[in-house]
């Protein structure tokens, strides 16, 4: 990966895991099987190779993900309050200049993700680096300089909790992926996850 210009030891990456599962019936997303694994699992066989250190953002199920071996960080902000928050709680828990976060319901997460986010928010000297899948914006396949916690902080202590909202107030760069939309598939009901067990 080094090779490919991002400095690996300076990325942390983290899996969101903090939301509520509503539209699953309140099942922990993260958690649910897939090939005979948690989803989470096919995450951090991807993201791992990606970054120099991983943690996990959850809310519940704390023992269940911490079984995996990496660090577990709930929302400082108060349970529940959406990606932004549990990207706060991870910029505060890492130690490297920037961090990359994924959602823990997709788990065809290219191998390059990382790398190719790091060359465009280097060559456009943004601050958040954001996957495009050529029709929307994948709004937590994000790259972020950690100097934005402050602000972050700030924005989460005001009431914020729209993640376009805060992006917008920075300078951001979007990183296409349109050849390959199918990555960023998300995984928010039954039959998504029964059609997924069928294509993974």
């Amino acid at each position: 990966m080094k090779n490919q210009g991002e400095p690996k030891a300076d990325i942390a990456g983290v899996i969101l895991a903090g939301g509520r599962g509503r539209r699953m019936g309140g099942r922990d997303k993260g958690l649910l099987p897939v090939d005979g694994r948690p989803l989470i699992a096919h995450i951090i066989d991807a993201i791992l190779p990606q970054v120099g250190s991983l943690m996990i953002s959850a809310n519940r199920n704390l023992e269940s993900y911490r079984a995996f071996a990496f660090p577990v960080v709930a929302d400082d902000q108060g349970k529940y309050l959406g990606p932004l928050a549990g990207m706060a709680s991870a910029m505060q828990s890492a130690s490297t200049p920037y961090l990359l976060s994924v959602p823990c319901d997709s788990p065809l997460v290219p191998p390059d993700l990382c790398a190719r986010l790091y060359i465009d928010l280097k060559k456009a000297d943004a601050d958040i680096s954001v996957v495009h899948d050529g029709k929307r914006m994948q709004q937590v396949f994000a790259l972020l300089r950690r100097g934005l916690l402050p602000d972050l902080l700030d924005y989460l202590g005001k009431g914020g909790r729209k993640i376009e909202t805060w992006y917008g107030e920075h300078r951001l760069v979007l990183s296409d992926f349109s050849e390959r939309p199918d990555a960023f598939l998300n995984i928010n009901t039954s039959e998504e996850l029964e059609a997924l067990a069928k294509i993974s």
